[in-house]
């Protein structure tokens, strides 16, 4: 059998914690608050924790956060998530190599496609990630994927513009 659970913060009493459960908006928070209200009660960590749909120990633990942060320890925190791949320097260095396009002589390619683009961020930043991710990251820098039909870089716009003014289906 375990010891007596014991809240040696002062701060609220069992009705008090019942009022805060009442406008609590978190219902993991809320079932936190009722089952501290329990304990205050006298109520053993086995009842308290059956009656609030969680384990002893998870009981234990809340209180345990509770004498240490009080009412804030009980609220529900979110992941982290995990760390950025690029840095904000190597995603502005990103943005700007797209807008300002590939160099067919050094990449071999005329446009950017997120293939293009997973190579090139490998090669620059030892990044390895997939092609949807960088599609992602387009969309975080505001850039689209689609691209403005490629020219071939041996283009004359002249003699273009001759054939168009020549040709009988113009």
């Amino acid at each position: 059998m375990s010891g007596p659970l014991t809240i040696t913060r002062a701060d609220h009493t069992a009705a008090e914690f019942r009022l805060a459960a009442a406008k609590c908006t978190d219902p993991a928070q809320l079932r936190r608050l009722l089952a501290l209200a329990l304990v205050l009660e006298g109520r053993s960590r086995t009842e308290a924790a059956e009656q609030s749909g969680m384990q002893r120990q998870t009981l234990r633990d809340w209180v345990h956060r509770y004498n240490a942060q009080g009412v804030e320890g009980l609220k529900s925190r979110k992941s982290p998530g995990a760390a950025p791949s690029l840095t904000q320097a190597q995603m502005a260095e990103l943005k700007a190599l797209v807008i300002h396009g590939p160099d067919p002589t050094v990449h071999k390619v005329v446009r950017w496609r997120c293939q293009d683009l997973q190579a090139e961020v490998a090669r620059r930043f030892a990044v390895e990630v997939h092609e949807s991710t960088i599609g992602k990251w387009l969309h975080q820098l505001r850039l689209t994927r689609l691209q403005p039909r490629p020219y071939h870089p041996k283009k004359v716009a002249a003699a273009e513009e001759t054939l168009k003014k020549t040709s009988p289906l113009c």
